[in-house]
């Protein structure tokens, strides 16, 4: 049986939660943060799965944040999905957004140059607190998921307060879509606190558990009038 090639370091670089490095691993490009995976480009199915199971509920044009660049596959999917209108897209590491422009622009399908986008390279919950206009759809895939994330920072974002703000940021019929490596019972039921429908999708994948994906519709208390549509 032939073996798989030792993984190339392509480029390194300071990041916000330590060192990053994307390297190649024969056809296929990995991010590593601080010595912790975090993701690649061999598959990317439940990523597109986060941003259209949640497009599919809204009428166009959508306006949907996304939460994380990664190696850009949830964007790809934003940019061509038929519901899709303003894509606001935050990154916190500048990094990832270099290789962008470079050796991962094939898989965001060059999205960054659709018209429709606006990156930022900002924290999310810092960038959230500082922009209150709501969105019709919030997309997270910043982290390995709720219980696994990439900085102590970012574990405000699935605890109460932090799905207050995202439940602020949502228009009243708006959904919220959550990426996750595996289930997370006690975050399913503080989704159920703050939104009115709550259900999951997931993904077989090669590790033990299937991807995750929480939607969470129509959240509770919202009563801000819906964003002009672009």
């Amino acid at each position: 049986m032939q073996s798989s090639p030792a993984p190339v370091i392509v480029d390194r670089a300071p990041g916000a939660a330590g060192e990053l490095i994307l390297r190649k691993s024969g056809p296929h490009y990995e991010i590593i943060s601080n010595g912790v995976f975090l993701m690649d480009t061999r598959d990317g199915a439940s990523e597109r799965l986060l941003v259209t199971a949640a497009l599919d509920h809204h009428p166009p044009p959508a306006d949907i944040l996304i939460g994380g660049l990664g190696v850009g596959f949830s964007l790809a999917a934003a940019a061509a999905h038929p519901h899709a209108g303003t894509i606001t897209v935050i990154e916190r590491e500048p990094a990832v957004i270099a290789w962008h422009r470079t050796h991962l622009r094939p898989c965001s399908a060059s999205a960054l140059d659709d018209p429709r986008v606006r990156l930022h390279q900002a924290d999310l919950l810092t960038w959230l607190h500082r922009n209150p206009r709501p969105h019709h759809v919030i997309c997270l895939d910043i982290d390995n998921g709720p219980d696994w994330t990439v900085s102590d920072g970012n574990a405000r974002l699935y605890q109460p307060s932090g799905l207050r703000l995202l439940a602020d940021r949502l228009t009243p019929d708006g959904t919220l879509a959550v990426w996750s490596a595996a289930p997370s019972p006690a975050f399913r039921r503080r989704l159920r606190d703050h939104f009115t429908h709550v259900t999951t999708r997931t993904v077989p994948h090669r590790r033990a558990h299937p991807d995750v994906i929480y939607l969470a519709r129509h959240p509770r208390g919202v009563s801000h009038p819906t964003p002009p549509h672009f």
